[in-house]
């Protein structure tokens, strides 16, 4: 039971630190219990499968924080409009899992190297765990550790050096000491070692605060111009209006919207992901002859000056298998199509713009390891709420470029805006504000699109950008470079948002390096991984020597 109570500790610990609801230092010692739980279990208990324990319970405590910090996800529904379990079920437990066996990586090496060496080998293996989680086709980087000061900008102003993946390093490195501390204590009751050890972790917990506070305080980058951007909410109810309203009442809807809150020179209408059409999508070889589209230009005839940005679902047709795209498929014979989470930027008389949706979400918007899952699990997917299809991405960033005045738009398409560097590439290609384009209404009235926003925070600190935030059903936000909120709207409301965006072109140290320390951590694993199998291998040798 003692085991058992120190894991539910942790499991609690990292719940109630995880944003919008909880207090995020708890965080500094969350992981400390379970690091007690497995010194514990390795070393004074006499459990004769002592891997198992502990696998088995730190899931137990990777499931609870998972559930309590996304169970959200239970707010999603499925086309009948029944809620899907599976949507919730299969995040959780597969999360949990992989976080479970990140621990376990670490229980081996520490019994096999000891304490000191598991101990760098958990922070490693972490960080790698984290890097490699928001690459892979499953990606599901939500509960990565530096995510859980989003809430408190004033406190991680120099993420715009080293990132989210920076706080994570923070976070992790401070446990560690604190269990070390916790350690060394037990063992040797030393005050003097107490004192040293609690002053430093004082020092690694306050000393990065107080370099945020002062870059807060004295930041001073001047913008090069500042654009006036209308923000627009429909709240258009994604499972009925959304495919049983003509695509034509919708966009009309969303015009009327704007031309009632047109209050003075607008320079962007930025309008959320997928606001048109509603069923279907359009056709990317016949923009300029899409009515919607050339609707949306004769508003912007009405108003000299302004461009039009909005997500909208397109395709494009293939009439040969040379150069197709994999996620292509076959409609008729010789004829393919390839479908897009798209983002377009509408100018008068010129060519419509499109950015296609690069980090898609697993099992909505991509059926994962296609080639090798689709043969096993046949429609499996479709049965438990997902996709068995995949979306068309971009493999390159880019940013809109406005005729009228110094605004270079990063069209970021909602799950994209927890990803850190792959945010960046935007920046890289002259973007001097971010305009996040979402739709956060399949969840309802849950922590999910409040989370979502307080992430949005971190790309403004670590681009030194601001951030025009349109979303379908709110929260529509204008956050400014230093990860503040300076407006937003309520949940739930039809209206629009009007602010003033900033623009700066100086890139940050992130923006040019991107996760470093994810890298020097990666490195380090592979070190640590070859120290060890060196080691064994000369224990080996002096073994047949003797």
């Amino acid at each position: 039971m003692k085991y058992v109570l120190l894991t539910l500790i942790s499991a609690m610990l990292l719940s109630i630190s995880w944003p919008t609801y909880g207090v995020p230092f708890f965080i500094f010692f969350a992981l400390v219990p379970l690091l007690m739980m497995e010194h514990g279990v390795s070393k004074f208990s006499s459990f004769k499968r002592k891997s198992w324990v502990v696998f088995g319970l730190s899931y137990l405590c990777f499931v609870i924080w998972n559930i309590v910090t996304t169970g959200w996800l239970y707010g999603s529904k499925n086309p009948d409009g029944t809620h899907s379990l599976m949507a919730v079920v299969f995040p959780v437990l597969v999360n949990s899992f992989l976080y479970s066996l990140v621990f376990q990586c670490y229980h081996w090496y520490k019994n096999a190297q000891g304490t000191y060496w598991g101990l760098a080998f958990l922070v490693a293996i972490w960080m790698g765990f984290e890097k490699f989680h928001m690459s892979w086709e499953l990606t599901w980087p939500w509960l990565n550790l530096g995510n859980v000061f989003a809430d408190y900008p004033k406190l991680i102003q120099w993420y715009d050096t080293l990132g989210a993946t920076g706080g994570s390093f923070w976070i992790l490195l401070v446990n560690i000491f604190i269990f070390y501390t916790v350690r060394t204590w037990e063992a040797g009751r030393k005050r003097k070692d107490l004192i040293r050890n609690t002053s430093l972790i004082a020092v690694l917990i306050i000393l990065p605060m107080i370099i945020s506070l002062m870059k807060y305080n004295n930041f001073d980058e001047k913008p090069i111009g500042q654009v006036n951007v209308l923000m627009l909410q429909p709240d258009l109810d994604p499972y009925a209006e959304k495919y049983s309203k003509d695509s034509l009442t919708i966009e009309n809807d969303l015009l009327n919207l704007a031309e009632k809150n047109s209050k003075g020179k607008i320079d962007y209408y930025i309008a959320p992901e997928t606001a048109i059409p509603g069923r279907g999508s359009i056709s990317e070889t016949a923009f300029e002859k899409s009515l919607l589209l050339n609707n949306i230009k004769g508003f912007l005839s009405k108003h000299p000056g302004s461009v039009f940005a909005t997500g909208i679902s397109s395709h494009r047709f293939f009439t040969s298998e040379t150069n197709l795209p994999k996620e292509a498929y076959q409609l008729n014979p010789g004829l393919w199509v390839s479908n897009y989470n798209s983002a377009i930027q509408v100018i008068p008389n010129q060519k419509v713009e499109v950015y296609h949706k690069g980090k898609l979400v697993p099992g909505v918007e991509i059926f994962p390891y296609m080639s090798v899952l689709k043969p096993l699990l046949g429609d499996a997917m479709l049965n438990l709420g997902g996709t068995v299809a995949s979306l068309g991405t971009d493999k390159e960033r880019v940013a809109f470029s406005n005729p009228y005045n110094k605004g270079q738009m990063a069209p970021i398409i909602c799950y994209e805006s927890i990803y850190g560097e792959f945010v960046t590439d935007y920046v890289k290609k002259g973007a001097n504000f971010l305009a996040i384009m979402t739709n956060d209404s399949w969840w309802g009235v849950t922590e999910g699109h409040k989370q979502l926003l307080s992430y949005a925070k971190l790309r403004a600190i670590e681009t030194r950008r601001e951030i025009a935030r349109a979303a379908n059903s709110g929260i529509s936000a204008h956050i400014n470079a230093k990860g503040e909120i300076l407006e937003d709207t309520f949940y739930g409301d039809q209206t629009t948002l009007f602010a003033k965006v900033n623009l700066y072109d100086q890139q940050s140290f992130y923006t040019r390096a991107g996760d470093l320390l994810s890298r020097f951590s990666i490195f380090a694993l592979g070190f640590l991984l070859f120290y060890f199998l060196i080691k064994r291998f000369q224990a080996k040798m002096q073994s047949k020597k003797a």
